[in-house]
């Protein structure tokens, strides 16, 4: 899969950070199994607990839509590094994808790597559990 035009969307999106105590942005998108790709920025808040990261912004956005299962997930951040998902992203990203989604650390379009959930999140505690 070219993960390109996901990158793209992230990178729109991470322009559109709300980052004004840490000056770190960060642009997610997230391609859902419709097809449908929906992008989110992370938006920071005085009271640091009322913050949300990019990725919770985005599969809040398609889940709203009627979104169900997320397929792929880019995400770009603006340090020279590549930018992983938080704990409680990696928790929400388990909820609606399965373990073989696809995470796609982005520094640019060109410079990627494509992780499956399972290898950032093991042992992951699901839905499944709760059966």
């Amino acid at each position: 899969m070219d993960y390109k035009e996901l990158i793209k969307v992230a990178l729109k999106y991470r322009e559109r950070a709300y980052s004004q105590y840490s000056n770190f942005k960060v642009g997610a998108a997230i391609l859902f199994d419709s097809g449908n790709i929906y992008g989110g920025c992370n938006i920071e808040n005085a009271s640091f607990g009322a913050t949300n990261c990019a990725e919770r912004t985005a599969i809040f956005k398609g889940i709203s839509e009627g979104e169900k299962e997320i397929r792929a997930i880019a995400i770009v951040g603006d340090l020279d590094d590549y930018t992983y998902p938080c704990g409680i992203c990696r928790q929400v990203i388990a909820e609606f994808g399965k373990m073989d989604a696809k995470i796609v650390l982005a520094k640019n379009e060109d410079d990627y790597i494509v992780k499956d959930l399972s290898e950032i999140l093991p042992g992951a505690f699901t839905k499944e559990n709760l059966k």
